[in-house]
């Protein structure tokens, strides 16, 4: 289908004069297209200058915008390496015009958009490491390589991380890359030069991309999420990474590899990597202690850039500010990390599709997903329209009139109802995603006294051996006593309790299931008061209240035959005994 027929909407010219400029380029246009041309000339100097820069194609674009991109990414895969870096150049020129308009006059929703932008970038990754590793054979520094090994990059991969590894670019996306090799297909004498080899490509194909010339550049290429990234070289070996992963990798690291996907070079060797990386990124247990990391990592973020503090529009930073884009992904990410584990369904990449299958899992409120999902879309157009004005990697609303009449124009609306919006959406976005990383303060205890010879002794048990366990308890303890001078024998209640805590090999993940899930702190002090035999077996097997989390444990009793074919679903597809006893437990 043609542009036009699809055209729903026009920026409004903020500037006239450079409405008039960028229509000069493209005499006759029917109604629509002349109303968008002119609106994205008046308000972007960078779409200008594109526009009048690919008139030509641009023109012929419109009459099937989609085959005309899929032309452009053949073209790229077909370049040889003294075109790189020119011909990536003027296709990055292309594409961000076509899309930007696209995106502009809605004929493409979001995801077409920023899946567009993300396989320029894939297919400019890909053919840059392709030639790059066949110049490098072809001039005899890859040991035990031949000239068709480069069809695979001689075992050379790059990762897509964070928005490319989602397809989820916006206009001026740092691309983030993880570059690795399969040191296998090398020998132990022949492993330094292919390493150094493969370092020397990895810098080359960064300067590739991210060198400005006459031209413009690809994409800013950061390198800096691989493993230890201050004192490791830019391309790794695959065990090396696996190593660091599996001894210090951090929460930070698994919500990043969520995102990650095999992008460049050895596709099936990156895959192969990625699934080597599943039982770090994917815990067996339900994993409340991601919360409380992605908290901590958003109180660094606020601290290092000075976002604390009431929202103010003007200046506001729409990716990490209160309210933003980044508050629903560490929403989202967090709870697939806490859920991912268990429900394979959870392991996707794109922010909107998680929230949607967090949704259809029971993890989110479908409502609550629904409306994340519609914010997280309206603030990436915002990003977009911010970055588009002057291809800026830019997330900060203006800080004066002018620029927001200027944005306003550009998203079609007038500067009030722009900021009403905003504030609406910010404000919603943060009180629908900040309580689950703040847990609210406890309230105290009836009574300061009770059970304090017992409680004395609770910090020289396994489970508040780490200072983050002690940390995480010294929050729940008042809700814990609370409940438990709450019993019909509050003595025997507490003593009970502590059987169940003395038992307890370690508390940080039982702990943060315990904060995030206020409910379960009351079974456990109702099992400890009537049932100290069962609170005696949860302190030896705590991934038992995983069940309580995961389904319906506190839905209506299903009966017996209910039960049964229960636990004959669970059972399904158990290839063993033991392994079915487990579940059973379970």
């Amino acid at each position: 289908m043609s542009f036009e027929s699809r055209q729903t909407r026009a920026p409004h010219p903020y500037d006239p004069d450079r409405a008039a400029d960028g229509l000069a380029h493209f005499p006759g246009l029917a109604a629509g297209l002349h109303d968008l041309i002119a609106g994205a000339a008046g308000c972007s100097p960078y779409l200008a200058g594109l526009m009048a820069r690919e008139a030509g194609w641009l023109r012929d674009a419109f009459d099937d915008p989609e085959a005309a991109a899929g032309a452009e990414f053949a073209t790229v895969a077909a370049l040889p390496l003294d075109q790189l870096a020119p011909g990536l150049r003027r296709a990055k020129a292309r594409i961000a015009a076509l899309a930007g308009l696209a995106d502009l006059a809605g004929v493409w929703p979001l995801e077409t958009v920023t899946g567009t932008l993300t396989r320029l970038a894939d297919t400019a990754v890909d053919v840059c490491l392709r030639r790059l590793v066949a110049a490098e054979i072809g001039r005899g520094r890859i040991p035990g390589l031949i000239e068709e090994d480069a069809a695979q990059a001689g075992g050379m991969v790059a990762l897509a991380m964070g928005k490319m590894g989602a397809h989820e670019l916006n206009y001026s996306s740092d691309i983030d890359l993880i570059c690795l090799f399969d040191e296998t297909r090398f020998d132990a004498a022949d492993y330094a030069d292919a390493r150094a080899a493969f370092i020397r490509v990895t810098r080359r194909l960064a300067a590739l991309l991210s060198d400005l010339t006459g031209d413009g550049y690809v994409f800013r290429t950061d390198l800096r999420l691989r493993p230890d990234a201050a004192v490791t070289p830019v391309c790794l070996s695959m065990a090396s990474a696996e190593s660091y992963y599996e001894s210090v990798g951090r929460t930070w690291e698994r919500a990043a590899y969520i995102k990650a996907r095999a992008c460049g070079g050895d596709i099936a060797a990156g895959e192969r990597f990625l699934d080597t990386l599943r039982p770090f990124v994917w815990r067996k247990h339900l994993d409340f202690a991601a919360i409380q990391d992605a908290h901590d990592m958003r109180l660094r973020i606020r601290d290092h850039k000075g976002l604390h503090g009431p929202l103010s529009l003007p200046g506001h930073n729409m990716k990490l500010g209160r309210g933003g884009i980044r508050e629903i992904e560490f929403f989202t990410q967090t709870r697939q990390l806490i859920a991912g584990g268990r429900d394979t369904s959870l392991r996707v990449r794109g922010t909107c599709e998680g929230l949607a299958r967090l949704a259809q899992a029971g993890w989110v409120a479908p409502e609550v997903a629904a409306t994340l999902q519609a914010h997280y879309r309206a603030h990436r157009e915002v990003e977009h329209r911010l970055q588009m004005i002057h291809d800026a990697q830019t997330h900060l609303l203006p800080a004066t009139d002018e620029g927001f009449d200027r944005l306003a124009a550009f998203m079609g609306t007038d500067a009030a109802r722009l900021r009403a919006d905003l504030t609406a959406r910010i404000e919603e976005v943060h009180a629908l995603t900040e309580d689950f990383f703040a847990p609210g303060q406890a309230a105290a205890p009836m009574d300061d006294g009770f059970g304090a010879e017992v409680t004395a002794r609770w910090l020289t048990y396994p489970a508040l051996r780490s200072s983050r366990a002690v940390e995480i308890f010294k929050r729940l303890r008042p809700e814990i006593m609370r409940r438990l001078q709450e019993a019909a024998k509050p003595d025997e209640a507490l003593l009970q309790f502590d059987g169940f805590l003395a038992g307890l090999p370690a508390g940080v993940q039982l702990f943060s299931l315990f904060e995030a899930n206020p409910q379960l702190t009351q079974l456990i002090v109702d099992i400890a008061a009537t049932a100290p035999a069962l609170a005696r077996h949860l302190s030896r097997n705590a991934a038992v209240c995983d069940a309580v989390i995961g389904g319906g444990f506190f839905a209506p009793w299903p009966g017996p035959d209910g039960l049964r074919a229960s636990l004959d679903a669970a059972l399904a597809g158990v290839p063993d005994y033991e392994a079915r006893l487990d579940a059973a437990r379970r």
